[in-house]
């Protein structure tokens, strides 16, 4: 994020029993790609370093092991930006797609590689913030791939989500795919802290036809799924509308979810390290997001046909 702000569920374990061999449930791989990711040798995933470069070198090979296509001929798509300090960057988004069986709209699924990197010789390894968030778009991959989906579902890990939602918003400046084919973003960042067993989908309130969809989700989440954090009924300093990646969707119209945790203790602090994450709420929480991902996917058209899209 950019600043401060039950067992597996009857619908989750139906499409389990359907899914191909290839699909595991979701939980110990998802471990180990936030294990890998927010490991010391990937160097708190700066933009531009050898550890933002091991990340995606590593994403990548999730990719293919997966089974994703790129969008066009490439998976990395790299864009310039400005640093705060007034320097030139450049950024690396990777960008798959599992094909619908329907074609024309599509749903894209975001989460941000980058973190802090090393300051003052210390390693900000982003396990939460936001390997956590990877771990649980791979899993969605994982999902669609071994049960096809009826729109194309875009999967976008982008870059330099902190230093301003940069890798988002030159996505969304120049999509893979026409924009107005975008019917929903769904939005990943910090998955993995919650002491509560709370995990949050903002977004339904600037698009009630997501409500009903989330709370049947709810229902039954292996994990306690609030819908909230998306107005300033709290405070402004509450409302995550514009917090993370899917802002860039929220500035070109298209509805949006964003799943995510309340700040903790070891939020962009150097102690937000994998050997910190809960891993059975963890599981549970990427447990979750899979199955809000299928259940949106499988309502896309209502969604389209309520938002004039």
């Amino acid at each position: 994020m950019i600043i401060a702000r039950r067992s597996l569920s009857l619908f989750a374990a139906a499409f389990l029993a359907l899914a191909s061999p290839a699909f595991a449930a979701p939980g110990d791989k998802a471990i180990d790609d936030v294990r890998i990711l927010s490991a010391d040798d990937m160097e708190g995933r700066g933009v531009g370093t050898p550890g933002s470069e091991k990340a995606r070198a590593y994403i990548l090979s999730r990719f293919r092991e997966i089974g994703l296509a790129p969008v066009g001929d490439r998976f990395e798509h790299t864009f310039a930006f400005t640093k705060r300090d007034g320097s030139a960057a450049q950024g690396v988004n990777l960008i798959a797609r599992v094909k619908g069986t329907q074609p024309g709209r599509a749903m894209v699924v975001t989460a941000h590689y980058d973190h802090l990197g090393v300051r003052n010789g210390e390693i900000f390894n982003g396990a939460d913030d936001n390997a956590s968030g990877v771990a649980g778009l791979l899993a969605v991959a994982e999902a669609f791939k071994a049960k096809p989906p009826t729109h194309d579902v875009i999967l976008a890990v982008v870059d330099a989500e902190e230093s301003g939602l940069r890798g988002a918003r030159a996505f969304a400046a120049a999509p893979p795919i026409p924009l107005e084919s975008i019917v929903l973003n769904i939005n990943f960042d910090m998955l993995s802290k919650n002491p509560k067993n709370e995990l949050f989908a903002a977004g339904a309130s600037a698009f009630p036809v997501l409500r009903p969809i989330l709370q049947q989700v709810a229902a039954t989440a292996p994990v306690t799924l609030k819908l909230g954090h998306d107005t300033d009924a709290d405070g402004a300093q509450n409302n995550w509308t514009n917090q993370s990646d899917h802002y860039a969707f929220v500035e070109k119209g298209v509805p949006w979810i964003y799943f995510g945790v309340e700040d903790h203790p070891e939020y962009h602090r150097p102690s937000d390290d994998f050997a910190t994450i809960p891993q059975d709420f963890f599981k549970r929480s990427v447990a979750t997001v899979v199955q809000a991902s299928l259940a949106l996917e499988a309502s896309l058209d209502a969604v389209a046909q309520s938002a004039g899209r």
